[in-house]
């Protein structure tokens, strides 16, 4: 009996288990995509490029280039399995499916290795090699088959890329020759560098570019020819550029600005600006249209147009003219015709400059349900009305109203809700408005001057009111497409506490460095900040972004008390309005960097470096200006700014909702992104960082910032992301756990050990879900 249980036993387990494996074998089979191809057939998986050579010289770069022309591209393939391909042979299949039009339209038709033409590839191939200076290569296939795929291997032989010996341009017009020749040194053509055909392209369009900024307006790049002398001994070649014979009169005629028409009501559907329009002429230029009804005064436009009457033709100044007018945000389409003038002479133009216009008036509603992870929930809603063209100046006046309502749902503050508004009131003007004169910059973007103006109600139920008036003047102005300052010579608020109820008190009372941060909110300074973003660059590999930001508060009341006898100290502070003014200065630096894969999977990296420091009238950083660390966009594995400061442990039970923050920050982030299908990205990542206080703080939580301890006081955690990308928005839901935690004692803050996906009470303390909009970084 007992043995003949161990036998029923054994005879069941075992062909479970092989069913078991033999049905994911099936199931991977079929979702390699072969086993539906036409009889015959054999699926294309791709091609192999060997390079040989009898010279020893670095072929890493040569073979890259080779394997981007390689065609067709095999079937998508994540290891060895093809989804798309699998929904795609699914579909013929069944071909009275119901959902057989999305499979088709989801899924990805299969590359047969009858759609592959080994031979044209190979001589492709040679044509490619030859563009970068491997004139004498031979390339020859061969074609691998298995049961049901195939795949090309391609051999290509070789030699060493011939070498730029010596440029020289020999120009036979001398106008065109001593302006080349004078901008030479700017050349993308270095002696001792491979030969490459794109290169040569490039240098045309760079000369080319030179010439249109100097008149040449009906010069061409193709106009310019190169000639060549290889040295086979060697591996040289000489390159002499020169123009092409039997060029028109009018490509070797430098163009001027005869007359300027601007039409700022253009409609698209015209096929030519409406000349039987009222005209009027403004500082040489002809405006189309009554005066009276013209939406933007003409000296405003006039700031934005680099191209006027008798100066010589500029691409330069065309493109910043496109520019600067759509950047002034009041028209959907700027474009800029041109055409011979009428007049006698050779080499003048006229210009005509025709804008659609926007509507004056935009009025926006948004409302939305957002959910933080400290559990706070609730809807809120966004209320705008945008006029863009207030005072016929093209300044943007925009009317802001929005309003929140959000409640703790669970966790230790259940319960506790609160409720906001804010109205806002902001005004832009194209250029800069200061009360001394700042030079106006050729720059192809509009500098702007904004004044904004804002009332912001906070009602903490069971806690206070707080109300915060803010007032800001400043300028934006960016140099280039990457680079962008913004600089607030003037940023004041305030904000008042009433009602507080005894439970706000006493919590207060209780954290003597919280109820300081409270008290000192009435700051009038200014602030600087610098951004870098290589983002917009694209093509670039690794694209870098920098943004650093430097604010000031304070000095300029205690330079005054002082002028009038006061000594401001912390211990006897000063008052502006009845009001204790906060004196502090704050710096800080965000870094990063993306490494671009072909297959546009990246590495996002960053680091965050703050401090700040409160001095003279104030002896501790007003809450809004505390760094905090932890949440969405910090260290997900954490709740919203709830790490620190150093190793303090922030108890909800005694803070309630006020979570602490820092003089000083410290944070790194890494995160691998890659493709799903489509739409949908992943990512995995690891966040590190803490906020301290400083030695000098008066406030004794947690340790403060100490260059020989702070490695051993940051918050890590890690995790997986999914992301739902369609390009103009990013749905975000990042699930983290902490690997270590600063506030357990030391030799025992690393809690990987005690990671358990089973426990219940392990997932509902240690597993935080974040749902963003956008990008953590």
């Amino acid at each position: 009996m007992k043995n003949r249980q161990n036998i029923r036993g054994k005879s069941n387990s075992f062909p479970l288990q092989g069913l078991g494996v033999l049905f994911i074998c099936l199931l991977l089979a079929a979702c390699t995509g072969t086993s539906h191809l036409p009889k015959g057939e054999r699926l294309y998986i791709g091609a192999k490029i060997k390079l040989e050579s009898i010279e020893k010289f670095n072929k890493g770069n040569i073979k890259a280039i080779v394997e981007s022309v390689v065609r067709p591209e095999p079937n998508n393939s994540y290891f060895g399995i093809r989804p798309q391909l699998w929904l795609y042979m699914a579909a013929g299949v069944n071909p009275k499916s119901k959902y057989k039009q999305w499979l088709q339209k989801n899924g990805q038709a299969p590359v047969l290795m009858t759609n592959v033409s080994p031979s044209a590839t190979t001589a492709v191939i040679d044509a490619t090699l030859f563009n970068i200076g491997i004139f004498n290569s031979n390339t020859t296939y061969k074609i691998v088959e298995k049961k049901h795929t195939a795949s090309v291997v391609y051999t290509s032989y070789i030699h060493k890329p011939y070498t730029v010996k010596e440029f020289v341009y020999t120009i036979s017009d001398d106008s065109l020759s001593r302006l080349i020749l004078s901008d030479a040194k700017n050349t993308i053509i270095k002696p001792g560098e491979d030969y490459n055909l794109d290169i040569l392209k490039a240098e045309r369009v760079r000369i080319d570019a030179v010439l249109k900024n100097n008149g040449y307006f009906y010069f061409n790049p193709d106009y310019l020819l190169f000639k060549a002398d290889t040295s086979i001994v060697n591996h040289t070649i000489s390159l002499e550029l020169t123009l092409k014979d039997s060029l028109s009169e009018n490509a070797l005629t430098v163009y001027r600005i005869n007359k300027v028409f601007i039409d700022q009501n253009y409609s698209l559907n015209d096929e030519v600006a409406d000349s039987t329009k009222d005209t009027l002429v403004y500082q040489n230029t002809i405006f189309m249209g009554n005066k009276d009804e013209m939406n933007i005064h003409p000296k405003v436009i006039l700031r934005s147009v680099y191209l006027r009457k008798h100066e010589i033709y500029s691409r330069e100044n065309h493109n910043i003219t496109l520019n600067r007018l759509m950047s002034m945000g009041n028209f959907k389409f700027v474009q800029v015709k041109f055409s011979d003038s009428d007049t006698t002479a050779l080499g003048y133009l006229d210009a005509t400059i025709l804008m659609t216009p926007m509507t004056n008036h935009t009025f926006r509603a948004e409302i939305d349900m957002v959910s933080k992870s400290n559990n706070y929930t609730g809807p809120r809603m966004n209320l705008s009305l945008l006029n863009r063209n207030a005072f016929k100046g093209a300044e943007l006046l925009s009317l802001n109203l929005a309003g929140s309502f959000e409640a703790q749902l669970s966790g230790v503050n259940k319960n506790l809700f609160s409720y906001s508004f804010n109205p806002q009131v902001e005004l832009t003007f194209p250029r800069f408005l200061a009360p001394i004169n700042i030079k106006q910059t050729n720059s192809i973007y509009v500098p702007k001057t904004t004044f904004s103006l804002s009332y912001n109600f906070l009602k903490r139920v069971n806690y206070f009111d707080m109300s915060t008036f803010q007032f800001t003047y400043g300028f934006k102005w960016k140099n280039s497409i990457s680079i962008e300052h913004e600089f607030n010579p003037v940023s004041i608020s305030n904000t008042s506490l009433n009602n507080e109820s005894a439970l706000f008190t006493d919590l207060l009372a209780a954290n003597p460095f919280l109820k300081k941060s409270y008290e000192e909110q009435f700051i009038a300074g200014g602030n600087y900040s610098f951004t870098y973003n290589e983002q917009m660059l694209a093509g670039k590999k690794l694209q870098y972004f920098i943004h650093f930001t430097a604010e000031t508060a304070g000095n300029l009341f205690s330079l005054a008390k002082r002028i009038g006898g006061e000594t401001p100290t912390s211990d006897n502070p000063s008052k502006i309005a009845g009001s204790v003014y906060s004196q502090f200065a704050k710096l800080s630096v965000d870094g990063r960097a993306y490494y671009n894969f072909r297959n546009k999977n990246k590495i996002a990296l960053r680091v965050f470096a703050g401090a700040a420091s409160s001095y003279g009238n104030s002896s501790t950083l007003p809450y809004s200006k505390q760094f905090f660390s932890g949440g969405p966009n910090s260290i997900r594995a954490f709740q919203i700014n709830s790490i620190g400061p150093g190793t303090y442990l922030q108890n909800a039970a005694t803070t309630g909702f006020l979570q602490l923050g820092g003089d000083i920050k410290l944070e790194t982030n890494a995160e691998y992104r890659f493709g799903i299908y489509k739409y949908f990205k992943g990512a995995v990542f690891v966040d590190a960082g803490n906020v301290w206080l400083q030695k000098s703080n008066p406030a004794n939580m947690g340790s403060p910032f100490a260059f020989s301890s702070f490695m051993n006081e940051l918050a890590v955690g890690a995790g997986l992301g999914l992301r739902v990308d369609v390009s103009f928005f990013v749905l975000r839901f990042d699930l983290a756990m902490p690997l270590r935690k600063p506030w357990l004692e030391d030799n025992h803050r690393w809690v990987v050990d005690k990671i358990d996906f089973t426990s219940p009470a392990w997932r509902t303390q240690n597993l935080i879900l974040n749902i963003a909009i956008g990008y953590p970084f």
